[in-house]
């Protein structure tokens, strides 16, 4: 199948893939951008998969302040080399991590460091709620396990939704930058200040004594 080459440019653009890569998802899925898209993001989460057991000791720190000082935010990625912590495309996710992570204040990095009473707690809240809602017995833990989904999607960094680009998550970033850079990457940490946060007034006014 015959792929003009400004569509293969077009969704090397969007999707950052090489040219050869790119006419090639779209010749298989004859001509459909949506398809070759899900297939080149599919061969990413192959090539992470690949990577994953490799050593990831280089990387930079990343800080990025806003609103004038009110809020900051520090962020470690780690990478295989020296050389790809100096590329600009590494350097540009470490910073778009800067700014999710200011913008939307995630209480994790990941599921897994979501603490089991933590998820108990929220289980049982969706419980009540939705007995309350008038939903029937028979349907409630699956109400359960979808609002568990949309807690993890709003409050660990992996599973949000990109600011930038709703339409991925932050996994789904990092998977996309492993493919292209073919190093492994890891979001090892980050923490994230704002001003006055978790002083109450009386404590503020008193050390202003």
């Amino acid at each position: 199948m015959h792929i003009d080459a400004q569509v293969v440019k077009t969704l090397r653009d969007k999707t950052g893939a090489g040219m050869m890569d790119c006419k090639k998802a779209l010749q298989e899925s004859g001509g459909n951008e949506e398809k070759a898209i899900n297939a080149l993001r599919e061969k990413g989460l192959a090539q992470a998969a690949k990577r994953a057991g490799k050593t990831a000791n280089q990387g930079i720190v990343d800080s990025y302040i806003h609103l004038g000082g009110k809020i900051g935010v520090l962020v470690e990625v780690n990478c295989e080399t020296d050389f790809v912590a100096r590329n600009d495309q590494f350097r540009e996710f470490v910073r778009n991590i800067c700014l999710q992570v200011a913008a939307t204040n995630p209480a994790y990095l990941r599921k897994e460091d979501v603490p089991e009473e933590v998820l108990e707690n929220e289980r049982q809240i969706i419980r009540v709620q939705a007995l309350n809602e008038g939903k029937p017995e028979k349907v409630i833990d699956k109400i359960i396990a979808g609002r568990i989904e949309k807690f993890y999607k709003e409050n660990c960094l992996m599973e949000q939704a990109f600011v930038k680009d709703e339409e991925i998550n932050i996994s789904q970033l990092l998977t996309d930058l492993i493919a292209k850079i073919g190093e492994n990457i890891i979001l090892r940490r980050y923490s994230r200040f704002e001003v006055g946060e978790g002083l109450d007034s009386e404590s503020s006014s008193s050390c202003g004594a």
